[in-house]
């Protein structure tokens, strides 16, 4: 796999350097406590879930609704965002999303929550991230440019794992002191944040073409194109194994902390808190590496992830599961960002928001149906059998992967 040249290598800034562009700072100051309030969100409303049916099978099927979208619209998503301008796209996304936790907020305080609202909720704000994640990966580069990409990638990661680390250790001692709804109060207050923030941006938006063409035939450009380049096309293809047999890992952690340790809430918060820690590093390490290292990062680093999720179904002690979980998690997030990274230095500009709505489906659009298949299978063989099953799978074609990038 070769990448192009990084004119930029040997001066590369500073993660902090990236500060110096106003709209960065804005969109940071914004999006951190937006993330945090998400994170609660995202623990609440599994434990409720869990806490109102039992079913590892409910949890699987409430991630596939929130994230399944993406498999099948990110690429329309991506189109829109090479059509219009990205700002406004992610703040319409965004004014949704609050809307949605409001709803749940309501919902969950009157005590009148069911299963079934809550998948409504989620298969709504799945329909949105499906436009919303791969234009806010394509607006990247209006905020800070083409030398501070990488940085503002890495930093990007850093602030969505930082607030994993604080949202979900917050959100079970939220749980176990209140209950699930005032997670979902703060998220809608946090929504606030980035949306004010994105309302001071001061953007110019990317140059458009002058002349537009059917959206069914730029999707089809958008298709083509990362079938055609063998680094992005191969990046994604390791990418989507990872997140298809891996990812759903995280789903099934209510059942693996309370089944499988036999702990609650708040350790349950603990350990997601342990997986922000492990990804906020791989996070930071992402940033130094070259662009020339970048290429072999992806692949290296789903062999060591799925080596870490065989080794955390052995486990059956909470203190034993917080020293696994955090490399394991530094992994999947290594390797998710190095291919961010990978993708946004080889495409062409005009391409950007539909080649990152094909990463957003190979990294998020593939975890929840892995997460509904392991739901399934943990209903039959249990959870760590399945976490053992999944890495097996990672691990394999990681070493594949190897083989063929040696060759």
């Amino acid at each position: 796999m070769s990448l192009p040249e990084d004119p930029t290598a040997a001066a590369r800034p500073r993660l902090a350097a990236v500060f110096r562009h106003r709209n960065y700072r804005l969109f940071f100051s914004g999006q951190i406590f937006s993330l945090m309030g998400d994170w609660m969100q995202t623990i609440g409303q599994a434990w409720l879930v869990y806490r109102l049916t039992g079913s590892t099978l409910d949890l699987g099927m409430i991630a596939f609704l929130q994230q399944g979208q993406v498999l099948f619209f990110a690429a329309i998503g991506g189109t829109l965002a090479d059509r219009f301008d990205r700002r406004k796209l992610i703040l319409l996304a965004q004014i949704v999303f609050m809307v949605l936790a409001a709803i749940l907020t309501v919902l969950t305080f009157t005590g009148a929550v069911e299963v079934w609202h809550v998948a409504v909720l989620a298969f709504i704000k799945g329909m949105f991230n499906a436009i919303e994640i791969p234009t806010r990966q394509a607006f990247t580069v209006e905020m800070v440019g083409r030398t501070d990409m990488q940085n503002a990638i890495a930093l990007n990661a850093v602030m969505f794992n930082a607030a994993r680390i604080v949202g979900p250790g917050v959100a079970g001692l939220v749980i176990a002191a209140f209950g699930e709804a005032w997670c979902f109060a703060a998220n809608t207050l946090t929504y606030g944040c980035v949306i004010t923030s994105l309302l001071l941006m001061r953007v110019t938006p990317a140059a458009r073409p002058a002349e537009r063409r059917h959206p069914f035939a730029e999707l089809k450009e958008g298709f083509l194109y990362v079938r055609h380049h063998r680094v992005i096309r191969t990046a994604l293809m390791a990418l989507a194994v990872s997140s298809f047999a891996g990812g759903p890992y995280l789903t099934m952690m209510p059942v693996f902390a309370s089944d499988v340790l036999g702990e609650g809430s708040r350790e349950y918060g603990f350990l997601m808190t342990a997986v922000g820690a492990g990804a906020l590093c791989g996070a930071v390490l992402m940033s130094f590496l070259s662009v020339k290292r970048l290429a072999h990062a992806p692949v290296l680093a789903a062999m060591l992830f799925g080596a870490g999720l065989v080794a955390l179904s052995f486990v059956d002690v909470f203190w034993l599961a917080l020293c696994v979980i955090p490399p394991t998690a530094f992994m999947l997030m290594l390797q998710g960002s190095s291919t961010n990274a990978i993708l946004q230095h080889a495409v062409a500009d005009h391409m950007r928001g539909r080649v990152m709505a094909y990463y957003t489906m190979a990294f998020l659009g593939m975890i929840p149906f892995g997460s509904l298949f392991a739901g399934l299978l943990a209903d039959e063989i249990g959870v760590p059998l399945t976490y053992r099953i999944g890495g097996a799978i990672v691990l394999c074609a990681g070493a594949l992967g190897w083989v063929v990038r040696r060759r």
